[in-house]
């Protein structure tokens, strides 16, 4: 697949892949509303954004990874190639592994347990 194709529909899976499981969910379940103050709360939502940024890029960068290698992470559009560069290199998934961190994160910057579940 060429490059502008691909980009365009990693683009699109992104935001409705992705986007659905550390956005639209997440902001359905609290409407991003802070939880009430508890203990140790400023550093626990300087970690929990810290977590929700270093879990994006991962993610971000596997799909780009994808792209390279002239597909897109959509199984109806596969890569020509094994991916194994990138964070593909260390973890079967970055995708899953960036998607849960950025959760994480927002569990702790929300203060915000029903998003754990």
């Amino acid at each position: 697949m060429k490059r502008a194709p691909a980009t365009a529909i990693s683009i699109v899976f992104f935001i409705a892949a992705p986007g659905t499981v550390v956005g639209l969910l997440p902001w359905a379940i609290t409407r991003w509303k802070f939880q009430r103050p508890v203990a140790g709360w400023r550093a626990m939502r300087v970690l929990g954004a810290t977590m929700i940024v270093g879990g994006m890029v991962p993610t971000v960068s596997a799909f780009a990874e994808f792209v390279k290698a002239g597909g897109t992470p959509v199984p109806l559009a596969p890569t020509e190639r094994l991916v194994v560069s990138g964070f593909n290199r260390y973890v079967r998934n970055p995708m899953y592994v960036g998607l849960i961190t950025s959760l994480l994160g927002q569990v702790l910057l929300l203060g915000n347990g029903g998003l754990s579940m």
